[in-house]
């Protein structure tokens, strides 16, 4: 069977190329034999479903364990309705798993379904089957849809007590207990009948951390691009493009598969020679940033920004103010976005979690922003090219004349808190299709640049600051060459937002050092 890239459900080996997941398998079955209780909790299509079955797999070839895999997506409501609905459906599943395996003295312990009514009867059938010489482990996936159920939660809070009395020697339980969703349940808590010991407990609490990195490195993609050029026989660097993957992804699993698959299916097929170089990898981000594709990815990023209005506030900061933020997983904002895999923690600092998002969510941004506020769009000018590359001079030059002519009216309040949107929305259509723009700190710095821009393999910084006077502007000059060192480039670029009345529009070449800066003020 032909290989291809993955972008949907479980990922198998004989089926799909695939990133090196071995040693986060490693570390999580070192979890399992120590026998702990744990959430895989991570980000929507972050490989949560296919650890799980790799898992499953794993274990169950092993002769000491019996593994257990079920998942709650796709089971009806109804079947949280009441405790022998829910214990009807989990030992109804559980039987079915042992009959798949060919584990009929443990199938057989289980009774007919009309012989238990409730958490009591279930717990007793649990304890039988953990009494056998028998590592059992019940690996659950998509829980979220569960986590506020409180027949779950008392589900839980059943495996909770029994984990505690199995320590004091008391009982028999599942030798590891795995939950799989975006919500960590630790902190939710229980609130049964008044007289239960379980009241207000929560009912996970004794789950550990789970410290497992889920992102893929460059060494780990690597693996999939070696098995893809050995099957497909495309010349490439494998470690250079398993780096480029990086760069653009951060290592989100969905990301670095649907990026490969983009390559493969839509970018390959057109060349002559079969190269993956840095202009293919490039084509196949644009088409996933700029091509019109949905995902249902994509679609969860904007529907979390419009449920929550204090992540949007934050969000629309980091991505066009270029705030910053001090990464505190304790602020339920950042909590927020951390769970949902739109930020991630660098260097102590929020940052978008890859250029992928941070290039969807910018679309977002401008097109809400410029249709709510009114933001005009500038007029194209073909001068904007020169020869191939941007004429970055002609570009800040005629942004300063749009702003002059449409913006000049405007009040000062609306001017600081939209310029860098303004110009965004400028820049956006001239960049579509052609190029990109992003913010990325510089390295050892925890100063942010505020614009990078990349068009044709060719790099433009561009620092946007307010005048704050002289002494300011020329430590913002000295910084700005300090940025072009880092990027080994000689010429910057420096838009200055000049809030004076006195102000005047002018243009300036400077020369710092070595590096020539053209700067404007609008």
């Amino acid at each position: 069977m032909r290989k291809v890239f993955n972008d949907v459900g479980i990922c198998l080996p004989n089926r799909h190329f695939m990133a090196d997941n071995s040693k986060k398998l490693e570390e999580i079955i070192k979890l399992v034999e120590s026998g702990v209780y744990f959430t895989i909790n991570r980000p929507r299509q972050y490989g949560k479903t296919t650890s799980v079955f790799n898992l499953f797999r794993i274990l169950n070839e092993q002769e000491e364990y019996v593994a257990f895999r079920m998942s709650f997506e796709g089971i009806g409501d109804n079947l949280f309705e009441d405790e022998e609905s829910f214990c009807s459906m989990f030992l109804d599943k559980l039987r079915a798993n042992l009959k798949r395996q060919k584990k009929k003295h443990l199938e057989q312990l289980i009774p007919k379904l009309s012989d238990f009514q409730s958490f009591d009867d279930l717990s007793n059938i649990i304890t039988l089957l953990s009494s056998e010489n028998k590592k059992i482990v019940v690996l659950i996936d998509e829980i979220d849809k569960a986590s506020n159920n409180q027949l779950f939660l008392s589900f839980l809070g059943m495996l909770r007590t029994k984990y505690l009395d199995t320590l004091a020697g008391d009982d028999h339980t599942f030798h590891s207990a795995i939950l799989a969703g975006v919500h960590d349940i630790k902190s939710l808590k229980l609130k049964i009948a008044p007289d239960s010991k379980n009241k207000f407990n929560s009912p996970w609490n004794i789950a550990i951390d789970f410290k497992v990195e889920m992102s893929f490195n460059p060494s780990e993609i690597e693996v999939m691009l070696k098995g893809y050029q050995q099957e497909r026989g495309v010349e490439m660097d494998t470690t250079a493009i398993a780096d480029e993957i990086y760069y653009y992804t951060s290592g989100y699993p969905y990301l670095v598969s649907k990026l490969s698959k983009f390559v493969d299916e839509d970018v390959l097929p057109d060349q002559v020679e079969k190269v993956w170089n840095s202009e293919v990898t490039y084509a196949a981000f644009k088409l996933i940033t700029y091509g019109g594709y949905s995902t249902t990815l994509f679609d969860s990023l904007t529907k979390y920004l419009e449920n929550y209005e204090d992540l949007f506030r934050m969000v629309f900061d980091i991505t066009i103010n270029g705030a910053s933020y001090s990464f505190n997983i304790n602020a339920p904002v950042i909590n927020i976005a951390n769970t949902y895999g739109i930020i991630r923690d660098d260097n102590g600092f929020c940052r978008i979690h890859n250029r992928i998002f941070e290039q969807r969510l910018y679309g977002y941004f401008l097109a809400k922003q410029a249709t709510e506020k009114g933001i005009i769009e500038p007029a194209e000018d073909p001068g904007f090219f020169l020869n191939g590359h941007l004429n970055l001079e002609l570009i800040l030059s005629k942004f300063q004349e749009f702003m002059q002519e449409n913006y000049s009216h405007r009040d000062t309040q609306f001017l600081e808190r939209e310029g860098r949107l303004i110009f965004l929305s400028f820049l956006k259509p001239i960049l579509n299709g052609k190029g990109f723009d992003f913010k990325e700190p510089v390295v050892g710095d925890e100063r942010r640049m505020d614009i990078v821009i990349t068009h044709a393999n060719k790099r433009y910084v561009v620092e946007l600051k307010r005048w704050k006077g002289e002494v300011y502007h020329q430590e913002g000059l000295q910084r700005l060459g300090e940025y072009l060192d880092t990027y080994h480039l000689q010429k910057g670029f420096l838009l200055i937002f000049d809030f004076r009345k006195s102000k005047v529009y002018k243009e300036e070449h400077i020369q710092v050092g070595s590096k020539e800066i053209f700067a404007v003020w609008v």
